[in-house]
């Protein structure tokens, strides 16, 4: 019988196995070639990952660099920007050093100008005092002339006396001007009387007194000076007299230095103020009584810081103190415009006494001066006299104006009013209204 050989093979295997090796563990079994290829193609497909991700790496670095040297372009121009900045700083710093000098010095010589300004003003108030004795003393000379003046018979005093009666007065009012304009503006509010005419027992002398300064022309006198007149129906006073024309003009007002404070009340206006040596105001009444006489030529004569001069004259005619003093003007020439077209026929107005047609305020207690106001408007040669041009329009609206329509404010230097009688009839053109031929600066 045939036993299979197989069966047997694998029996003795199985017995042989354990002997060889020592040890009862069964063989492994390690499948060599399939292990091999599965590595080699993981290792190309890391290495391919790695390739990119160090492309990627590379293109940021790249992107960082371009970055980064942009940025220290900027710094760079940053600190150019500050070398720049402190080489002006430092610049800056050397004139302000410098500058620091000069004010040192300028402050030295402050402090000497200061006390020879201390040293100035104790002599000025020495001066000032000794003016004040001087003018008491000729008050009381007047005092005393007037008084025996008085006790005397009208037959006993001469017109010498009565002549060196009114030059003492003259004296004493010329020093009060000048006290006045030593002392400071807030002893200066109330302007000083007018020099007054003194009479003579000589009824004779008083009825040959000239009218007006054109009656007084007429007669041959040519010399600018203060003398005595007499308009018709009235007592005698004092006026200023300008022969410097072809007639004679009484001067009613006159502006010039700003000695004297025309923001006055209705009863220094209406009796008139100041000094015929500057600055003064004649008076309503005066000037009432001057033009009753007859026609009358109103002539304003009008300069600027720069010594331009203009003129211009009108018809005039003032009503009496039961109208407040109404004025009409009629313009008659003149090289500049007429801004008083809306002011004829306007009362007079103080700061008490208030007559013009603006309902809410005070056209002359606002402008400081008495005049014909309308609704207060831009025209009063009796404001504030300013010495340096003021930088507020409300302080320069306060001087003395002139403004027609549409021109800017401008206080003026110098301004004089007269009156005078026309050597002819009066012609009124046949259009009153004035061409601006001229404009202050």
């Amino acid at each position: 019988m045939t036993i299979p050989l197989i069966p047997i093979l694998l029996v003795a295997a199985a017995a042989c196995v354990p002997s060889l090796c020592g040890q009862g563990d069964p063989p492994v079994l390690q499948p060599e070639a399939p292990v091999e290829t599965r590595s080699r193609f993981a290792a190309l497909d890391d290495v391919r990952l790695l390739g990119n991700g160090l492309l990627q790496l590379g293109q940021s670095l790249r992107e960082f660099v371009q970055k980064t040297r942009g940025q220290i372009n900027d710094i760079f121009q940053k600190l150019n920007i500050f070398d720049n900045s402190f080489s002006q700083l430092s610049v800056l710093a050397s004139e302000i050093k410098e500058e620091e000098e000069e004010l040192k010095k300028t402050t030295v010589v402050l402090k000497a100008n200061n006390e020879e300004i201390k040293d100035m003003s104790v002599r000025i108030d020495s001066k000032v005092d000794i003016i004040l004795q001087e003018k008491s003393q000729l008050q009381n000379k007047v005092e005393g002339l007037e008084e025996k003046l008085s006790s005397m018979s009208h037959g006993l005093v001469t017109s010498e006396q009565v002549a060196e009666i009114n030059g003492l007065r003259f004296t004493v009012n010329t020093l009060t001007q000048e006290t006045n304009e030593r002392m400071p503006d807030i002893f200066k509010g109330e302007a000083p009387t007018l020099t007054p005419y003194l009479s003579s027992s000589s009824t004779s002398s008083m009825t040959n007194l000239p009218s007006d300064c054109s009656d007084l022309f007429n007669r041959g006198e040519r010399v600018n000076g203060v003398y005595a007149i007499r308009p018709k129906g009235t007592e005698p006073f004092m006026a200023l007299c300008d022969m410097s024309k072809e007639y004679g003009a009484t001067v009613i007002q006159q502006r010039m230095d700003g000695s004297v404070n025309f923001d006055q009340i209705w009863e220094k206006y209406e009796n008139g103020f100041g000094d015929f040596q500057g600055d003064f105001w004649l008076g309503l009444r005066n000037v009432h009584s001057l033009v009753t006489q007859g026609s009358s030529v109103l002539h304003i004569q009008l300069e600027d810081w720069k010594h331009n001069r203009r003129f211009i004259e009108y018809r005039f005619n003032l009503n009496g103190p039961e109208s407040n003093y109404t004025i009409h003007l009629t313009h008659l020439s003149g090289d500049f415009p007429d801004p008083m077209v809306n002011h004829t026929g306007m009362m007079f107005s103080t700061k008490d006494r208030d007559n013009d047609n603006h309902q809410e305020s005070n056209c002359a207690h606002d402008y400081t001066g008495g005049w014909w106001y309308n609704a207060c408007g831009d025209t009063n040669l009796n404001g504030r006299y300013f010495h340096m041009r003021p930088k507020g329009r409300s302080d320069r609206r306060r001087g003395i104006q002139w403004k027609p329509a549409q021109k800017t404010y401008y206080s003026l230097k110098r301004t004089q009013i007269s009156v005078h009688t026309p050597a002819y009839p009066i012609t009124t053109p046949a259009s009153s209204a004035s061409t601006e031929t001229g404009v202050f600066l």
